[in-house]
């Protein structure tokens, strides 16, 4: 090298001290293509860099303090200012949601282990009356996994059905004719309600579901995910025990908001159990 290189460039060490790395972040962000040296002393295999890339090395540096993984940053750095700015955003809100779903679940574990002390503080139980109902209906085993999948598909499905007869009339719900977890498979029931009076020339599988009073309490997005949303059904039947309601029908979800437009802290699902009057 130059003397003129030399001034130009920095060592390692004073690039990694200036720029907020240690010497180890540094040789691994080199390894994965993120920061390379700008020159290579093939003498003495001492790397180089420019003081202009000191703003890379910081960016990185703070991308990392997200906890944001070496492939979301390399995307951060490949982007224009604009896009890189958008998909940090999409980064953190991403890590939000999971924080959210983690506090839920981090709650439901508490209450599981704590045999489910303070769970009638977590949840307000209430009742209402349900109307008769003339519903769509899908059924099938399934397994916790298959249901993200399974019941949007089968409400889309329902829900275009309904759209021939005046639309979907009330909430859709579904309902758990046996238990459904790691070791059993239900069966469970997609229902979407339509108005008897459009039912006209109706061939798809449908049925009325009777009138009945409910016990059930609301609960948020993030809380609907397995397997935190079984503290939802355990609040349900602890409320029906202790009061001395007697349960006539099996649980069920019932979906009132808009699941796709929906925040993890947002109220979307109603947890029910039909109870004698």
């Amino acid at each position: 090298m130059t003397g003129v290189e030399e001034e130009r460039l920095l060592t390692t060490g004073e690039f990694a001290r200036r720029g907020l790395l240690s010497p180890k972040a540094l040789r691994l962000y080199d390894r994965q293509g993120l920061l390379p040296p700008d020159l290579v002393d093939p003498a003495t295999g001492y790397r180089y860099y420019r003081a202009g890339r000191l703003a890379t090395a910081r960016l990185i540096a703070r991308l990392r303090g997200l906890d944001m993984p070496l492939a979301t940053v390399a995307e951060v750095l490949a982007l224009p200012g604009p896009a890189a700015a958008e998909r940090v955003a999409a980064y953190w809100a991403a890590v939000e949601r999971r924080t959210v779903s983690q506090r839920a679940l981090a709650e439901h574990l508490r209450v599981q282990l704590s045999g489910l002390e303070g769970i009638d503080e977590m949840y307000r139980i209430e009742q209402r009356e349900v109307p008769e109902q003339l519903v769509l209906t899908e059924q099938r085993r399934a397994k916790p996994q298959d249901l993200d999948e399974w019941i949007p598909a089968a409400t889309a499905r329902l829900e275009a059905i309904a759209a021939g007869h005046g639309g979907v009339a009330a909430a859709p719900f579904v309902i758990y004719h046996g238990e459904v977890n790691e070791d059993n498979d239900g069966p469970v029931e997609v229902c979407v309600p339509i108005d008897p009076a459009r039912a006209e020339g109706l061939t798809a599988a449908h049925r009325t579901e009777p009138a009945h009073r409910e016990a059930y309490t609301t609960i948020t997005k993030a809380q609907v995910e397995y397997p935190q949303i079984l503290s939802a059904y355990d609040a349900v039947c602890a409320w029906m025990e202790q009061a001395g309601t007697r349960r006539t029908g099996p649980g069920r979800e019932v979906y009132f908001a808009d699941w796709a437009s929906a925040a993890p802290a947002d109220e979307v699902c109603d947890i029910a159990f039909p109870v004698g009057a």
